[in-house]
């Protein structure tokens, strides 16, 4: 039921990087899995990236792993997702997301607060 707001997209050239950033309500990123998720043209939505509310513990999608970097700062209730490299094949609109804990983090299905996305647009 939070209200997640996604923000740093925009147009870029491949080799270039971007920094997303999602606004939680207070405290949302202390009680709360995050993760970052992505949906291109004409396919499904893909898991990113998720961050766990405590530890942290840090899961990825193979795909984006050693280019892409989620990170959190709790006292701003904010999640990051840190693009290097970017490459075309990034083009989607990027979705932040938050779930309970305890449930599977890579998949869309755990999660029930959904932000509105940001576009990222990669060309070559």
């Amino acid at each position: 039921q939070a209200q997640l707001v996604e923000s740093g997209g925009g147009l870029v050239q491949a080799g270039d990087s971007l920094t997303l950033t999602c606004v939680a309500p207070r405290r949302t990123t202390m009680w709360y899995t995050m993760a970052w998720f992505r949906q291109a043209p004409g396919k499904e939505r893909e898991f990113v990236a998720a961050i766990s509310r405590s530890g942290p513990r840090t899961y990825n999608t193979d795909s984006v792993k050693g280019r892409f970097t989620i990170s959190k700062d709790d006292a701003k209730s904010t999640v990051y997702l840190q693009m290097n490299s970017l490459q075309p094949e990034d083009t989607a609109v990027y979705y932040c997301a938050a779930a309970q804990p305890g449930n599977p983090a890579k998949q869309t299905s755990s999660y029930d607060n959904w932000g509105q996305g940001t576009q990222v647009t990669v060309s070559s």
